[in-house]
This record gives structure tokens, sequence and C-alpha cells, in this order.
């Protein structure tokens, strides 16, 4: 199976994994937006929103090889999007590893040619990591997801998939990037050596548009070509902290603790969280928006903006006023 091979390849639909998710809801809207003939894989409730949009629901699970069948039928582009993320090794490795292992053999049986996975930079071994550019740091991701992603990444890429990595992701749906940083902020309300380490973001939004990008343009890539996906320039911790506070009206810290305290504030971080939360991690993104064409977008102030009614609601923080 191969990636970019015929400008006709997209003449069938596009099949979307993820489409309930945080990340692959904003994908299903960004190929609807752009006109694209959608079929989502879903193995639970479907929200409203998605009945009513045109696309077609094929019922399946990627643990399950028996609820796969049929669909890649008629399907040029496979998107990627699920994963399962907690759970032990076992759990994850049935959806991450063998459930795309599935969906690989589905999609060949097919005919579908053209794949475009989902992944993150948390498969890289943990460290300081300062604007190293695709394929250039070791691998060896922290936890069970990671390591299970890791593992279906492989696969498509042996496939002739594309790849991408971002690293923090943020938006509407966001369960994890911000609500961990509120966490930190009420555990500890201080900078951390002066919020200095920098790290790479990118909104769902942003994310989305380049995963359409490449669903839609066969010619985009190579085969088992790997991107990161981030705002083109790093932030400091400081100011996605200051970003966070603007947007839930919380205090802004005003002075430092030493790392100790924080560390001894904040027990229920893992050691690879703590790293990213107080360590460089940012990564080269330039190759993927000058290929694609597609805009960054407006800049972390603007879109986290855009996402501060769900914020507000998931976190329970109430309007001023």
């Amino acid at each position: 199976m191969t990636a970019g091979l015929g400008a006709d390849s997209t003449t069938g639909e596009i099949l979307l994994t993820g489409a309930t998710g945080f990340i692959g809801s904003a994908v299903l809207r960004a190929l609807l937006a752009r006109g694209a003939a959608v079929r989502v894989l879903a193995r639970g409730e479907v929200p409203e929103w998605i009945t009513r949009s045109g696309a077609r629901v094929h019922r399946g699970d990627l643990a399950g090889a028996a609820g796969l069948a049929g669909a890649c039928t008629g399907v040029a582009t496979l998107v990627h999007a699920a994963s399962r993320i907690g759970g032990t090794e076992e759990e994850c490795a049935q959806v991450n590893d063998l459930g795309t292992a599935r969906l690989l053999a589905e999609a060949r049986r097919a005919g579908t040619r053209r794949i475009v996975y989902l992944s993150t930079c948390a498969v890289y071994r943990d460290g300081e990591h300062r604007g190293a550019p695709e394929d250039t740091l070791d691998l060896g991701p922290a936890s069970a997801t990671s390591r299970t992603r890791l593992a279906g990444e492989q696969r498509v890429r042996a496939a002739g998939g594309i790849v991408l990595r971002p690293h923090l992701v943020y938006g509407d749906g966001d369960r994890y990037v911000v609500p961990t940083l509120v966490k930190w902020l009420r555990a500890v309300p201080a900078w951390a050596e002066g919020g200095r380490s920098r790290t790479s973001v990118v909104s769902s939004w942003d994310l989305a548009a380049v995963l359409s990008a490449f669903a839609l343009d066969p010619a985009l890539g190579r085969p088992g070509e790997v991107f990161h996906v981030a705002d083109p320039e790093p932030v400091r911790m400081r100011e996605l902290l200051e970003a966070v506070c603007t947007l839930l009206d919380l205090p802004v810290p005003d002075h430092d603790r030493p790392l100790a305290e924080h560390r001894a504030g904040t027990p229920w971080l893992s050691g690879h969280q703590w790293s990213l939360l107080t360590k460089d991690h940012w990564y080269a993104s330039e190759k993927v928006w000058d290929l694609t064409g597609v805009s960054p977008g407006p800049g972390l102030g603007v879109r986290m903006a855009q996402s501060r009614k769900w914020y507000r609601e998931t976190l329970a923080i109430p309007e001023a006023g």
C-alpha cells in the first residue's frame, strides 16, 4: 500500500476514526467544511450533530476485526485519529496497535491507498527537546498509551501512510492539557523557574486543518513520512499559563517557588508529565506548514479565547459578574 499515487485516489469517501473524540471531531468538521464525503467508524453512541452532518456511520470497533468488515469498501483515504488513552498495556495495545493492524488489513483488502495517521510527540524518549526536526530524536515512549501508539504508527509507516505528531493540543474537547495546567496552578500558585521552559502547542482547529489537507490531497508527503504539527514558534510555559489564567479569570502567579516545592505539591503528576511542564519540549514544525500551505492560525491567545466557553463549562468556572 502506498501513499500519494494518482490524483484520482480522492474520488471515494474518506473513512475517519475517532470522529466522536477531541481531535477527531475537529477533523470531521474540517473535512465537511471542505465538502468531503466522510464515513465515520463508531463503536458507541454518535452525537446528533454527526448524524445530521451528512457523514455516514459504519458501526465497528478497533478492538474486534468482525466489526471492521466492509469499513473501507469504496474508501479512498483512511484518516486514523482514534486511540485509547489510559489503561493497561494490553488494553491500549488492543486498540492502538492491534486495532490499527486490523484496520490496515481491511484497508488493504478494500484497496484504500491513502492513509493519514494521528500520532504524538510522546513517542520520543523523554529529555530536553529543543527544536529537533522529525526522525532525529530517539524513540522511547514512557506510557502504555504512547508505546502502543508508536507500535501503531510503525505499522502505518510500513504500509506507506503519512504520520502526524503534535505535542500539546488544546481547544474544545481538551480534557488533558488545560485541565492539568489548572490543577497545577491551584496546587502550587507560583512559577517554576520563572516559567522559562518552552513547549510546542497547537489548537485542535489548526491540527484538524492539517489533517484534512493531507486527507484531501494525495500529492502531499512521501510514503512513510512523518511531520511535527505545532505552532511555528514554541511558547514559554509562563506564556501558556498566563493565557490559561486570562481565559479562566485565575490569579496570575507573582513569585517563584523552588522546583522541589512544585513537585511535592503535585504528586499526581507522572515523572513524564512533570518533565513536560518543567523542561523544554519543542519541535521543529516548519515542514508541515510549508508543504501543505495551511495557515498555522492566529496564535495561542486567539485560539484559547475561542475555547473559553468549553473550558469554563468543563472546569465549572462561572462567568464573572
